[in-house]
């Protein structure tokens, strides 16, 4: 049986810190501790080195921390021939007390520790082609992050000149009283900068989402993005984001795991007896806990059974079994954030506790109604 070497791997723009390890029994040993350049090629390298100083034939595990390389050492290690994994941060156990000292060279022994002992989880790879949809849509997002950052600051503007509207914003009749508002000559047009780089940014996100309804019909989404489309809340470009973020759904055990999966699932800081519930975790894929929340927010403010015509038009022409599936649920939720509400629960856990829910089941829906079921 071959010797097996887990080697981590901290990785930065320009460098890479490596380092070795074997387990033996329970111990584990480092050796061959380095930095060199950012590269595959400089990897490859120093697999080589490794093997050459080895006595018996070996293999190797090797991983690095998911960060700013996103998947792209990945790829270019897989097109030379060697597999490694990226381990998801948040799972990685943390030494006790946190760390005192921090350098490269600890956390490429942190990361082969953690491949050497299991105690880690992996991240997943999703396709290019799920990578490109996912990333125009995350591009989008920061485009409505921009401009809501960019309302924010002609609402500052306006109340630093004494100008408060207390109706509902961003209306017509809103913009035309900012236009209208006395000012000297410097600050109206510092006003009516904002105002175009305004429309300007809306008409991109107007842009952007015409593009992402017409990537949800290609052949890879539009079965799936048609089914989670049936669910309250869930727009085929919010359909389109969960699946290109999560891409395979049958890799997690039971849909409770997709809520742990997106950090929706409460912490817990409990010794001895005394038991203490935390705020949900956030560990996970902030994108989709977002998207989920953002949903869960229409769910809550309709009536319980009804069915608006938006809805209805997106549940058109999808298998029965799978509107059957998504109006019990969005009956379920609604059902479920009324009674929170009425035992006195805050609006914001019952928001949470409602995607939370809506997760589970987007989770269900993909794992019972493949698309090939479906069709």
């Amino acid at each position: 049986m071959n010797r097996i070497i887990y080697v981590g791997l901290d990785v930065h723009s320009t460098t890479f810190s490596a380092c070795a390890a074997e387990l033996h029994g329970n111990k584990i040993v480092y050796f061959a501790e380095t930095k060199f350049g950012a590269g595959a090629s400089d990897v490859d390298k120093y697999l080589k080195n490794i093997k050459k100083n080895q006595s018996d034939d070996c293999e190797f595990v090797i991983g690095y921390e998911a960060g700013c390389l996103g998947f792209s050492l990945y790829t270019a290690l897989r097109d030379i021939g060697i597999e490694c994994k990226i381990l998801a941060p948040t799972t990685m156990a943390v030494r006790k007390g946190g760390k005192r000292v921090k350098t490269d060279t600890r956390d490429a022994r942190d990361i082969a520790a953690n491949l050497a002992y299991g105690t880690c989880s992996f991240v997943h790879v999703p396709t290019a082609e799920d990578c490109a949809v996912r990333d125009y849509i995350r591009m989008r997002n920061d485009h409505r992050q921009m401009l809501k950052r960019l309302k924010q600051q002609i609402n500052a503007l306006a109340l630093r000149h004494g100008f408060h509207y207390e109706n509902t914003k961003w209306t017509a009749v809103h913009i035309k009283q900012l236009r209208e508002l006395a000012l000297s000559d410097l600050e109206r047009e510092t006003l009516d900068e904002y105002l175009a780089t305004m429309q300007m940014l809306s008409a991109k996100i107007k842009a952007f989402d015409e593009r992402i309804e017409e990537l949800s019909h290609k052949p890879a989404y539009e079965v799936r993005v048609s089914q989670l489309a049936c669910l309250c809340g869930i727009t085929r470009k919010r359909a389109t984001s969960i699946i290109t973020e999560v891409c395979d759904f049958n890799r997690l055990a039971k849909p409770s795991g997709f809520a742990a999966f997106v950090g929706l699932t409460p912490g817990e800081d409990s010794s001895g007896e005394t038991v203490c519930r935390t705020p949900i975790t956030k560990a996970g894929n902030t994108h989709v806990r977002l998207e989920l929340v953002e949903a869960a927010q229409s769910i809550c403010r309709g009536c319980i059974g009804y069915k608006s015509k938006a809805l209805a038009a997106r549940q058109k022409g999808n298998d029965s079994k799978v509107i059957a599936y998504a109006d019990k649920a969005n009956e379920r939720l609604r059902r479920k954030y009324y009674r929170m509400i009425q035992h006195g629960k805050s609006r914001n856990v019952a928001v949470t506790a409602v995607a939370r829910e809506l997760g589970c089941f987007i989770c269900g829906m993909m794992k019972d109604f493949s698309p090939a079921e479906a069709a």
